[in-house]
């Protein structure tokens, strides 16, 4: 790795609560490859997961010049050069990618983060929640298995809903009995479903706006990917919420490029 001219490969590696995710990048920019499963902390979902990503690229891990871990695992996960919280992860990998981005919304399986970032693209201000499930991706799971529903069905019942019910309730527990009761009582699932993702964008929008919302405004995160609470975000928020297909990866992606300006030091 002495010789300039040589490809410099870094390793970014998110162990969130329910999901493994990580990102191989040649020097500093490229994605070479990148890995997702669904088996967080506690599981053999890390180690798994890098043995996928290595059988998918000729690279090998002994090539790697830098690895950084993220994410509620990173403490515990043995075989990186450091770790790195997600809330400066996240801010790295997703102003790299798009350096317009001025405020980051990223909901996960137990933990909702808002973080403002400067024209620098360094946090000005952020705000957390990890100690409810309540707005989280837990939140829509519970109420998904109440349903009978793949969380995957919740953006497609978002959207046929005509009257959305009200979920007041910001405890996961009486939320429970709250969507129990709304069906018992004749409610439609598709409005009892869009209560749920505007009852989860409403308690993350509450603490965004204690942050300060500035555009634009980029959502990251397993829950990027449903369409009913990005839009129920929207509303409440009045802007409108940038995401991608990569969205779930920043984590991951931000740690890699963070490996790799430690590697060229």
């Amino acid at each position: 790795m002495s010789n300039a001219s040589a490809n410099i490969y870094t390793l970014g590696i998110d162990i969130g609560s329910t999901t493994s995710k990580c990102v191989l990048l040649k020097d500093g920019k490229r994605i070479v490859a990148h890995e997702l499963i669904k088996a967080g902390t506690g599981t053999y979902g890390p180690r798994r997961i890098l043995d996928q990503l290595f059988k998918k690229t000729a690279v090998k891990r002994e090539e790697v010049a830098y690895t950084v871990v993220t994410g509620y695992g990173r403490v515990s996960f043995q075989g990186a050069d450091c770790d790195m919280s997600e809330l400066s992860c996240h801010a790295k990998g997703i102003y790299s990618f798009d350096n317009s981005v001025r405020t980051i919304i990223d909901i996960g399986g137990q933990d909702a983060k808002v973080i403002q970032l400067n024209d620098k693209g360094q946090m000005a201000n952020f705000a957390m929640n990890d100690k409810c499930a309540a707005g989280t991706g837990r939140f829509l799971d519970v109420m998904a298995n109440i349903l009978i529903l793949d969380i995957s069905d919740l953006e497609r019942e978002y959207f046929l809903s005509q009257h959305p019910v009200r979920i007041s309730s910001t405890c996961t527990v009486f939320a429970e009995s709250e969507v129990i009761s709304q069906l018992a009582n004749g409610a439609n699932r598709a409005d009892v479903v869009a209560g749920i993702c505007n009852s989860v964008a409403s308690r993350v929008a509450s603490f965004a706006k204690r942050v300060g919302v500035r555009e634009t405004v980029f959502m990251s995160g397993g829950v990027a990917q449903n369409g009913g609470v990005r839009r129920a975000l929207e509303l409440e928020l009045d802007v409108p919420i940038h995401y991608n297909e990569f969205s779930q990866m920043m984590g991951a992606y931000g740690a890699a490029v963070y490996a790799y300006e430690k590697a060229m030091k």
